[in-house]
């Protein structure tokens, strides 16, 4: 997928995502979330040179000083990714975000070890995680599932679960809360995108 290409994706996924937003313009041009995303791939794509480490690192800590989202450079993350009002996300150096995840504001995905091993949470496809929520350490959450406001995880949960409470308890989705993964065909490059 070229880049222009995956910048439409971008805007059409944060649109269909917000409620709020009333335009592709605005999007483009108000939505922090998408700018540290945006940035986090020019900084993970430096991160994979050797020589480029550190300068990945200093685009990493200027987006997060203009956008107020830390996203390490080499953490790995799927497309069509949102964080809406994102002050204080945290995405550390070893984790792993599915296609199709939603983080709000205030989310930490942290490490709990001080080894240089896989140490940040997976979270797998159609993800979303609630405002304040800390996910920590090497654990997976499985696709479709829900993190609470505010829950702390430190243990894996099974695809389609509900996570709640101080520490989470994972349960399994009920039919009426059961929302499916985003379908792609939905993201169809219409020429009319930025309009």
């Amino acid at each position: 997928m070229g880049l222009l290409s995956r910048i439409r994706e971008d805007i059409s996924h944060a649109r269909s995502h917000d409620p709020a937003a009333r335009s592709n313009a605005e999007i483009v041009l108000a939505y922090s979330g998408l700018h540290a995303v945006w940035a986090h791939r020019v900084a993970n794509r430096m991160w994979k040179v050797e020589r480029l480490k550190t300068p990945a690192r200093v685009v990493s800590q200027v987006a997060r000083g203009l956008t107020g989202i830390e996203i390490h450079p080499g953490a790995t993350i799927g497309r069509r990714f949102f964080i809406d009002h994102g002050m204080g996300v945290v995405i550390g150096e070893t984790a792993e975000i599915g296609d199709d995840c939603m983080l709000y504001q205030g989310v930490t995905l942290g490490g709990t070890s001080l080894e240089q091993t896989k140490r940040h949470p997976t979270l797998g496809h159609g993800v979303t995680v609630g405002a304040g929520a800390k996910v920590l350490g090497p654990v997976e959450i499985g696709e479709e599932s829900a993190v609470g406001a505010n829950a702390v995880v430190v243990k894996s949960a099974p695809a389609h679960s509900v996570l709640v409470g101080v520490p989470a308890k994972d349960r399994k989705r009920s039919e009426e809360e059961h929302q499916p993964l985003v379908d792609p065909a939905n993201y169809a490059l219409d020429p009319a995108l930025f309009i």
